[in-house]
């Protein structure tokens, strides 16, 4: 018997992913939704303490907010498409405009919005 490195095989072996994940994209899915489902509940929370608390928010206010929640919920379900995460970016620009109304809404805005960037690199590395 001779020393030589065994022949490589003709067809391709497919690699496992690099992530270590069995579904990596349904991993990733999840977690977009799941982080869209968190701010929906956030911001259906909110309303009250923030009329409460001094705050003027009105009934265009009020509406905006519960048309954010009801639109993370949709979204939430539809991550199995790809264009669902621009999707996701332009709400988080909505609700940050949606500071406007009230500032605690901004403030909301921008943890949601680190949130979703993080949950957009964590995708990026796990799906390259």
């Amino acid at each position: 018997m001779t020393d030589q490195p065994p022949e490589e095989s003709a067809t391709p072996v497919e690699q496992a992913p690099r992530s270590g994940l069995r579904n990596p994209k349904a991993a990733v899915r999840a977690l977009g939704a799941g982080t869209l489902i968190l701010e929906a509940i956030v911001l259906v929370l909110a309303i009250q303490p923030i009329r409460i608390m001094g705050g003027h928010l009105s009934g265009w206010g009020v509406a905006a907010v519960i048309a954010l929640a009801v639109l993370a919920i949709v979204l939430a379900g539809m991550m199995s498409h790809s264009w669902a995460w621009a999707a996701g970016a332009v709400l988080q620009v909505l609700l940050l405009a949606c500071g406007l109304l009230h500032w605690s809404l901004a403030v909301i805005g921008l943890i949601f919005a680190a949130a979703w960037a993080y949950a957009a690199y964590v995708r990026r590395s796990i799906l390259g």
